[in-house]
């Protein structure tokens, strides 16, 4: 417990305190917002804000998670440094992808397939190594199992050794690349995926530290429905430096925000997001915890192909939404930001308390 205190006490007082020397050094280096000219007319009073904020975040998610362990005597686990590669690895590729925005002040950075592909070499990464390191009782930090609250009975080595390794990639990419997605299109507004962030990633301390209390093995456990992950208690620490460099970050970021965390912060959060649900085993529960990134990508997926395919049998493209993703269609049905921020954490809030109270209710049934 005092570990967790400390993590979040030490990245959030580092956001808090830091974030104003690297908002002044970015602007320095002139890392300024680059906005559309098809987006919201509102938002080119944003150009030149500092962005790549995720740096700030990075840091100090990990030096919290660090000062909180080491502080408290003892050693990182295996588990945590793998959601910190994740963090770290995936906000290297956002941090290529803002630069390349910056330096040439236009909207697209990486292409499309240099930016899977940079997902997709975090991701192998993170998959292999999840697979080594097993404790004392042969548990490694990620299971070849489909997961949803727990270890379901799908076990993707059914297939084989080589075919279930390769499923396995497939399945973690998909986690990655959806979660880190999923986040980079909900930083659209000030403070949105910052407080939405906060919300889901916290719902892992919770889940960590149940699943410490629940497991197999310990004094309170329920035989029937106790927990076999490896650090649950560690992946509490992680999550909670993480929510507490974001909480920190979210007191420049709010509206008007003095700035973004850029692709470095949304894409790093939404891998450890993924890496969280990998290593608790929670990764369909992800739908819920997350749901407030399933409802502004599906936004997204649905204009798209509702519009390619009315051009396909009309000729011309019609639209669900007059912008996507969702938060902009509010904006310009005249929803002030600040109104549709706070409702869109609102449903995010409510998504990430549906899937703590399932995977409550989940244990108690055993």
């Amino acid at each position: 417990m005092r570990a967790i205190l400390l993590a979040g006490g030490v990245s959030m007082a580092f956001t808090l305190l830091a974030t104003p020397a690297f908002i002044w050094l970015f602007r320095k280096l002139k890392w300024g917002q680059f906005i559309r000219d098809d987006g919201p007319e509102s938002h080119h009073t944003k150009r030149g804000t500092p962005t790549m904020g995720g740096v700030v975040i990075i840091v100090a998610a990990v030096i919290g998670y660090f000062v909180g362990k080491l502080a408290n005597n003892e050693v990182p686990s295996a588990s945590a440094l793998l959601v910190l590669l994740m963090l770290v690895g995936l906000g290297l590729v956002g941090f290529i992808d803002d630069f390349i925005k910056t330096h040439k002040q236009r909207s697209l950075g990486l292409t499309g397939w240099a930016k899977i592909a940079g997902q997709g070499v975090v991701a192998t990464v993170f998959a292999l190594l999840a697979l080594q390191f097993p404790n004392e009782d042969g548990l490694t930090p990620a299971s070849t199992f489909i997961s949803a609250i727990r270890d379901t009975n799908i076990d993707l080595m059914m297939f084989g050794t080589i075919a279930g390794l390769a499923i396995f990639l497939i399945w973690i990419y998909i986690l990655v690349a959806a979660a880190s997605n999923g986040v980079n299109i909900a930083d659209g507004l000030d403070g949105l995926a910052t407080g939405s962030s906060i919300m889901a990633i916290g719902a892992y301390t919770v889940i960590g530290f149940w699943q410490f209390n629940q497991a197999c093995g310990s004094v309170l456990e329920n035989v029937s429905a106790c927990y076999s992950v490896r650090d649950p208690l560690d992946l509490a620490v992680v999550s909670t430096a993480i929510v507490g460099a974001l909480t920190g970050f979210l007191w420049y970021n709010t509206s008007p925000a003095q700035i973004f965390m850029g692709d470095t912060g949304s894409l790093g959060l939404g891998g450890a997001l993924a890496a969280l649900a990998i290593l608790s085993r929670t990764e369909l529960l992800l739908l819920l915890i997350g749901g407030i990134f399933v409802i502004v990508t599906g936004s997204v997926v649905i204009q798209r192909v509702f519009f390619k395919l009315t051009k396909w049998k009309t000729g011309t493209g019609r639209r669900v939404f007059l912008m996507s993703p969702l938060h902009h269609h509010f904006e310009l049905k005249g929803w002030a930001q600040v109104t549709v921020v706070v409702r869109f954490w609102i449903i995010a809030g409510l998504c990430v308390l549906s899937g703590i109270g399932l995977f409550y209710l989940e244990w108690i049934a055993g």
